[in-house]
């Protein structure tokens, strides 16, 4: 049968080939606590395995247990975060773990049900954690999966309208042996084979069976639909230092991009430099302009720096830069000089 051949080929490569990360049992181990299951699932969104693996390390360090998190300051969970993007994950990382020990001894649901009844946690979430931590079979479908999809099957249907019948194609796939190892060797297959860009084909356990590789030119899927040019926007920065060296910081609000965390006053983004009001009056002096990329629009804030006091939340400059969302490190820096 042709989805035991192929999944036997699979797991044999992922026993060989597998790459050892900081939240995973090795192949055939037991499978490891769902609190680091799920913790390493929300940083990997939207950010790749070198940029996640050392908050994995110092979120665990810091807190090793769901009910050591849930106990945590909003502010100092806000700070670990900073740097990994998408500040809304780390506030439904926080409400989940608070329902876990809230609402369930601290002990994580083991189905994909119960998982996906806990705030914050989507589909693919609770099915990851679900099959990885418990031995679910479940159909765990994440971008690689797809890529390795829509290559296997020569799907031509573009990214993204082809993701339901990406993710019915992997259900196929879906069996009751080895389910924690499954989704986690076709994952490990897309990252370090079936590549974006090139694939390895030569070293792929699957050609046998892949219709992209058999057409020859496997680089040719996924196939996506071209991308809409990103809006830009500008607005200003403001790098205010006090007597002893502090810099101005604000809290943002807790809806919107970067919600909750700590910056540094901003106009708004929509506004030119010329236009733009600074938080108090100051002998503001312009120190250059930094570019930053969000998902959605990319942005252009000048910097403008003086010397001053106010109601603000004054911090040490090194500290701010370790702990400040991106876009804000790089203003800082900007107007540290």
């Amino acid at each position: 049968m042709l989805p035991a051949a192929l999944r036997a080929a699979l797991l044999d490569w992922y026993d060989a080939h597998g790459r050892a990360l900081a939240w995973r049992a090795p192949p055939g181990a037991p499978p490891p606590d769902p609190y680091r299951v799920w913790l390493s699932e929300v940083m990997l969104q939207q950010t790749t395995t070198p940029h996640a693996t050392p908050y994995f390390q110092a979120f665990t360090a810091r807190w090793p247990t769901v009910v050591d998190l849930a106990a945590a300051d909003d502010s100092d969970v806000m700070a670990a975060w900073a740097g990994l993007g998408y500040y809304a994950r780390a506030r439904n990382l926080l409400a989940c773990a608070r329902a876990v020990a809230r609402d369930h001894g601290g002990v994580f649901p083991d189905t994909e049900a119960g998982l996906l009844a806990l705030p914050g946690v989507g589909a693919y979430t609770a099915a990851a954690v679900a099959a990885i931590a418990f031995g679910r079979p479940a159909n765990v479908v994440d971008g690689n999966v797809e890529r390795v999809m829509a290559r296997l099957f020569a799907v031509e249907t573009p990214l993204p309208a082809a993701r339901p019948e990406l993710k019915r194609l992997a259900a196929t796939l879906v069996a009751d042996d080895r389910p924690g190892d499954w989704p986690q060797a076709l994952m490990d297959l897309g990252a370090t084979v079936c590549r974006p860009g090139r694939p390895l084909c030569e070293v792929c356990p699957l050609t046998t069976w892949c219709a992209a590789h058999a057409s020859g030119q496997a680089e040719r899927w996924p196939l996506k639909t071209k991308k809409a040019d990103r809006p830009h926007r500008t607005g200003v920065a403001w790098v205010l230092r006090d007597d002893q060296g502090r810099v101005a910081l604000v809290r943002r609000p807790d809806k919107g991009l970067l919600g909750g965390m700590a910056g540094l006053p901003t106009s708004d983004w929509s506004v030119s430099p010329a236009a733009a009001a600074p938080p108090v009056p100051a002998d503001w002096r312009e120190a250059g302009a930094i570019e930053h990329v969000f998902t959605h629009f990319s942005l252009t804030l000048t910097v403008r720096v003086a010397e001053g006091g106010g109601d603000f939340l004054w911090a040490d400059p090194d500290e701010a830069l370790a702990s400040l969302p991106t876009v804000f490190r790089k203003a800082l820096e900007r107007g540290l000089g």
